[in-house]
């Protein structure tokens, strides 16, 4: 499998984080230079880099930024302050678990240090460590889920879960990587996944600059594709799994996993060891972000409805374990998710 991505999402380079801003694409590769942690704010927060693992990467570089800042204070003044940038960098998307991972990790490395010069070093360390862990966790994920697939297999997607949301070659787009490379994948359908498109912006674009077979489809035709046997997996990430296996992905997400179950096709969620929060214990206690109406009434400064009409944004949907064959995770695949089943996974 080529695993030379033509772009990376996250840059670490010469003590200064470069994300590639997505909001641009598929017109142009743009990068954005973030140098303060507000600036790293607004990206996480404005879309230039999303992706649950992506953000919490990205969250993770900021912090070293943050202490990067402190070089003239005191140890006290320092260590309180990069503490402030912690907590305001946590506020940034509430649903996606990763960042809460992602900041835990830094404030425990912060938590070790004695002097600033030590901790700008060790919480560049621990940034890189996570950077790396994902690139290793979505290889194997990769691997383990795409010995899932037979040959000739029709696969769709939601949203973008590849390189670009990703520190390595993605979750359920490192799935359908390994699985083309094994000669498994037929096509792809990749759903636009309104009302950001990162299907049709995003997904596509990635699947098409390594000469994979892809379409798009729109939202509302994804259960007439799976009707017209046209599909076979629904392969999908998650921006949070609980503890029962609930999985918050998407919006949309819960859409696809119900008709799967209707017709009897496969749903298989990729995801992390980082995005299983077992603090949780059911899909109905998660916080779905809301975002502006806006996204949904208007095409740039163009209105699309009438100007006093609004509209129910949430960001995420739930879907129940019951409708998840498989969850895949780098530590193992597990077929009918559940709470046993997801506890087991951190016993070793």
């Amino acid at each position: 499998m080529n695993k030379s991505l033509p772009n990376q999402a996250i840059v670490w380079q010469q003590q200064q984080l470069r994300l590639l801003d997505q909001r641009c694409l598929p017109e142009r590769v743009e990068f954005v230079v973030i140098q303060t942690v507000p600036a790293a704010h607004a990206a996480i927060q404005d879309m230039v880099v999303r992706g649950a693992p992506a953000i919490g990467i990205s969250a993770a570089y900021a912090v070293v930024l943050s202490a990067q800042a402190q070089a003239a204070k005191t140890w006290a003044q320092a260590r309180q302050a990069i503490a402030q940038d912690i907590e305001l960098l946590a506020t940034a998307r509430p649903t996606a678990v990763n960042l809460e991972w992602a900041l835990t990790r830094m404030q425990e490395c912060l938590r070790q240090q004695t002097d600033i010069d030590v901790a700008v070093a060790a919480l560049q360390r621990e940034a890189i460590a996570i950077h790396k862990q994902d690139i290793a966790a979505n290889e194997a994920m990769a691997r383990l889920g795409a010995a899932y697939l037979d040959q000739r297999s029709r696969v769709m997607t939601h949203c973008n879960a590849g390189a670009l949301a990703t520190g390595g070659i993605g979750t359920a787009l490192g799935v359908i990587r390994q699985a083309h490379s094994d000669n498994k994948i037929d096509y792809v359908l990749a759903n636009e996944t309104r009302p950001w498109l990162q299907g049709a912006r995003l997904t596509a674009w990635e699947l098409a600059q390594e000469q994979i077979a892809v379409q798009i489809v729109c939202d509302s035709a994804a259960a007439a594709a799976m009707q017209a046997h046209a599909v076979d997996w629904v392969i999908v990430g998650a921006d949070r799994v609980v503890a029962n296996g609930d999985v918050a992905n998407k919006i949309g997400t819960l859409n696809l996993a119900i008709v799967a179950r209707h017709l009897g096709k496969k749903f298989m969620v990729v995801a992390p060891l980082s995005s299983i929060d077992r603090n949780t214990s059911a899909g109905t206690q998660i916080k779905i972000e809301q975002r502006n109406s806006r996204e949904i009434t208007h095409l740039g400064e163009r209105h699309l409805s009438a100007p006093d009409v609004t509209a129910w944004n949430p960001v995420f949907d739930v879907t129940p374990a019951s409708l998840i064959d498989v969850l895949v995770t780098e530590k193992g695949v597990i077929e009918q998710p559940g709470q046993a089943k997801i506890a087991a996974l951190f016993e070793h």
